[in-house]
């Protein structure tokens, strides 16, 4: 693997009806004409049968969902969502319900599903590199919603090609055949590589897998899993919408905000640099709003959207809300962020070389999140799909933080 330029063949590139190839940029266009859960959402709701607490904080009974479901647009149509166990996929199962879709979640043997079931998701369980299971998932399906792929930073470069590559192709390849109307892919910013510093935003021209670290296996992923959709795309006439996040947090987030906690609870946590570098992360909510919407406006199939934050924010501000919400000190400890990178990539091979299974306490990709002076431009999303953020940073951080205190409280 290179460790730096384009990486996993010809990405950047811009198809045409006709078949040609243009000059390409990572905006990705291209023109080309069970089981029922016997659970109720009363179940996440104790002492009050038949409720549940909504996406946006509200208790809604089940007969609401029931009335959405058969007052509104979408109908009792069947949507496919992967990796709604997970953070983004869950939020994304959860509005899809409350608009009036039928959710069918594909989930892994073994995976807890008792939010979906709460939920009244059709679960199905599988492996998304049978096509088999795949073609099984999406047989009937409106839509697909790709929000599964291997989390974090860290792992083998087999792990990331099962779990991203791998993954991806049979899926698209199994929506191809059961002729659904959208496959909503969930990308990431990191499918841009890592661009230099600079004051102009990166938008959806921009090429994608710039300087691709070595052994920089999460964003080598990102990569190429846009490279065999687009190229699906292309081949197979898969109606293709891309969506590109960047750090996410929210309810259910089983890396960024306990691994936060954690640092925060040992007074551990630094600033990297002076903290006025502008910080691109992203409530997980905001980004299944904005999702559902480009999979349900017909000008998107072939577009690909960077969704990245609530509004400017610094590194500085945003560790300033999560220590509020936890109620403690603010950080006031800083570190160059040239230390922080040199000493995540030490830990790193220090990792690799002894193959420990989970990550250090710095990665050169945590350290880069939060220490880059970089962001990424929404402005497409905002003209062409009408997206604004429903939720600013202040209430959506206090909402995440609240929810992972009461789980800990519930555990003990």
């Amino acid at each position: 693997m290179k460790s730096s330029g384009a990486v996993g063949g010809p990405v950047n590139r811009r198809y045409s009806a006709k078949g040609g190839t243009s000059s390409v940029r990572g905006r990705g266009r291209l023109d080309l004409t069970s089981r029922r859960s016997a659970r109720t959402m009363g179940a996440s709701t104790p002492g009050k049968p038949g409720w549940s607490r909504g996406w946006d904080g509200t208790e809604r009974s089940w007969a609401v969902v029931a009335m959405a479901r058969s007052e509104g647009g979408a109908g009792s149509r069947t949507v496919l969502v992967t990796g709604a166990t997970g953070l983004l996929g869950s939020h994304v199962a959860e509005r899809l319900i409350a608009r009036g879709d039928s959710v069918r979640a594909l989930v892994r043997q073994g995976s807890r599903t008792e939010y979906l079931d709460s939920l009244g998701a059709e679960v199905v369980r599988g492996d998304l590199t049978d096509a088999r299971d795949c073609d099984a998932a999406t047989a009937g399906a409106a839509q697909v919603y790709h929000c599964a792929a291997k989390v974090g930073d860290w792992g083998t470069w087999p792990e990331f090609q099962r779990g991203c590559m791998d993954a991806t192709r049979t899926l698209a390849e199994s929506a191809c055949r059961a002729g659904v109307a959208r496959f909503l892919h969930i990308s990431s910013t990191s499918a841009y590589g890592h661009p230099a510093d600079r004051e102009r935003p990166v938008d959806e021209t921009e090429p994608l897998g710039q300087n691709v670290w070595f052994m920089d296996y999460y964003t080598r992923s990102k990569v190429d899993c846009e490279r065999i959709l687009w190229d699906v795309a292309e081949r197979s006439g898969l109606p293709l919408t891309i969506i590109r996040p960047s750090w996410l947090y929210g309810e259910r987030d089983r890396t960024t905000i306990p691994r936060f906690l954690r640092e925060f609870g040992r007074r551990r946590v630094l600033v990297l640099g002076k903290g006025d570098n502008p910080l691109s992360a992203v409530y997980a909510g905001v980004v299944a709003e904005a999702a559902i919407l480009a999979a349900n406006d017909p000008g998107s199939r072939g577009e690909a959207y960077n969704i990245t934050n609530q509004g400017p924010i610094t590194q500085r501000e945003f560790l300033d809300l999560i220590a509020d919400a936890l109620q403690v000190p603010r950080v006031q400890r800083h570190i160059p962020y040239r230390v922080a990178y040199g000493g995540g990539f030490l830990m790193e091979m220090q990792g690799r070389l002894l193959r420990r299974p989970h990550p250090p306490r710095v990665t050169r990709y945590g350290a880069w999140l939060l220490g880059r002076y970089l962001s990424y431009s929404t402005e497409k999303a905002r003209t062409r799909l009408g997206w604004e953020p429903s939720i600013g940073y202040r209430e959506s951080i206090e909402r995440t933080i609240r929810w992972f205190l009461e789980q800990s409280a519930d555990a003990h």
